[in-house]
């Protein structure tokens, strides 16, 4: 249903929404989710979206047999344009023999390493995107504004900056350590446009970087958290493009991501043991036992149970993880943990688990339905990370009562309040630092407040009446795209 408050002005826009995954049909990270809830909270207020994605083999396979629209001639190869819905919402997919005949990770082959001809496949995306946007795809509709997504899409507003009847862009970094850099061997061989290649443009220490097109060329520039906007100015979270973020300082704003509330409430959720919710809190300690048997840890509920679910990556602090665990064997403290990544952090994490089979469980891959048993039977959830542009499993885990333990960076900042704080408030454990001794620190105090059962509910109610659903966030991007499309006209 249309939110009823919404003008007619915002009836009317048209926005085209340029991404490189979407849950559920292709996911690697948190930028499916986002792009995959917050069209459906933008289409609620009445604004005319349409999704545009690669047709990945995974997607097609999957999803039942999309329309066909048009072949579209692009300077880097044809593309078939077919189309297909979405929790009602149009998606646009790009059939292209270098998606549709590849299964598996849209970005890395078997052999865990990046697909060769990457900067290709997402050059022929962003063409294609910028065909449609500039009603050149047999569409017959012609979007106000082209929000984009990361690196993959980052050659968009650069492409279309060339075209003085595009419409208004938007790019929002999800992660800015995922660049897109490619050689100018390799961008010369796309044929790409050399005016763009600039200092001020693409040109990023002797290469191009997709990435930077965003930066450089939109209209305006969002990340996913407002502390992470602040953070990538600077030289220690910027990446190398500080300088340029500091130039476009005006045009940088942080919305925070939501959640999908429906598909992470502990009062409907499937996938565990035993529903709860707020006033029922007692019955979260029945998931606590249902997963401690699942993992063959120790029944025990005096013990503080650890959950991690994450990529295993330095920037996730796993290896401080790995060390604190390690200091920490005379506490009464387990840990489960779900994830993959570096084949260095997974061997380590799994022998500690065979050294403590009753306190710690490692499960590596991905598992839906154990992420949901982690979030509901853990007292605490670990997210000790170096840098996190807004994160999404504190966020879960405030909803199922389950107190992250965060450093004080990105969206961690933004959404977690330390213990220590004003209780009526507070609803986790905050970290000053990503290193293994701030993080037994903070271990510790979470194993000391434990034994305060009052506190502890206290802590564990304010968390799960916090509002993490899409409304706010898209009513900030509604205005935001508002903004955007009347600056473009006034150009």
């Amino acid at each position: 249903m249309t939110d009823p408050s919404i003008n007619n002005s915002s009836r009317s826009m048209k926005i085209l929404f340029a991404c490189s995954e979407l849950t559920p049909w292709i996911k690697t990270g948190g930028l499916a989710d986002v792009c995959g809830s917050l069209p459906q909270a933008l289409s609620q207020r009445g604004i005319d979206l349409s999704i545009v994605l690669p047709g990945y083999h995974t997607v097609l396979k999957n999803i039942p047999p999309p329309e066909f629209v048009s072949l579209v001639e692009l300077p880097l190869g044809t593309i078939t344009l077919c189309r297909s819905t979405l929790h009602d919402t149009e998606v646009l997919l790009i059939n292209h023999e270098t998606f549709s005949n590849r299964p598996g990770n849209p970005y890395m082959s078997d052999s865990d390493r990046p697909w060769p001809d990457n900067e290709f496949r997402f050059a022929l995306f962003s063409q294609a995107i910028c065909a449609i946007a500039q009603n050149q795809a047999s569409l017959d509709w012609q979007p106000d504004l082209v929000h984009c997504h990361d690196w993959q899409t980052g050659l968009v507003p650069a492409l279309l900056s060339l075209d003085a009847t595009r419409p208004a862009t938007i790019f929002t970094i999800h992660n800015l350590a995922y660049q897109g850099n490619v050689s100018l061997k390799a961008y010369n061989q796309l044929g790409l446009p050399d005016e763009l290649l600039i200092q001020n443009g693409l040109e990023f220490w002797g290469q191009a970087s997709f990435i930077k097109g965003g930066i450089a060329y939109a209209d305006k520039i969002t990340t996913v958290s407002p502390s992470y906007a602040k953070e990538i100015t600077s030289k220690a979270f910027g990446c190398g493009m500080e300088g340029m973020l500091q130039h476009r300082n005006e045009q940088l704003s942080g919305i925070l991501n939501g959640i999908d509330t429906d598909t992470w409430n502990p009062a409907t959720d499937q996938h565990i043991d035993t529903n709860y919710n707020v006033d029922s809190l007692s019955q979260k300690s029945a998931n606590k036992a249902h997963l401690q048997k699942h993992l063959k840890l120790r029944r025990d509920p005096d013990a503080l149970l650890f959950g991690v679910i994450s990529r295993l990556a330095v920037q996730k602090g796993i290896d401080l993880i790995v060390d604190a665990f390690s200091e920490l064997q005379d506490q009464n403290i387990q840990l489960a943990v779900l994830g993959s990544g570096d084949s260095e952090l997974q061997k380590k994490l799994q022998d500690l688990a065979l050294a403590n089979p009753d306190k710690i469980a490692v499960e590596i891959g991905f598992n839906e339905a154990l992420s949901h048993k982690i979030e509901a039977g853990a007292d605490v959830f670990l997210m000790p990370s170096r840098y996190e542009p807004c994160g999404l499993n504190q966020m879960y885990s405030h909803r199922y009562g389950t107190l992250p333990l965060v450093t004080q960076v990105g969206g961690l900042a933004d959404t977690v309040i330390d213990a220590r704080a004003d209780k009526s408030m507070a609803n986790g454990f905050v970290i000053d630092s990503a290193n293994t001794l701030s993080l037994q620190r903070g271990i510790m105090r979470a194993i000391d407040q434990f034994k305060d059962q009052s506190t502890w509910i206290t802590l564990q109610k304010n968390a799960m009446q916090v509002n993490y659903s899409w409304t706010e966030s898209a009513a900030q991007y509604n205005h935001l795209y508002k903004q955007t499309v009347q600056m473009h006209t006034n150009i």
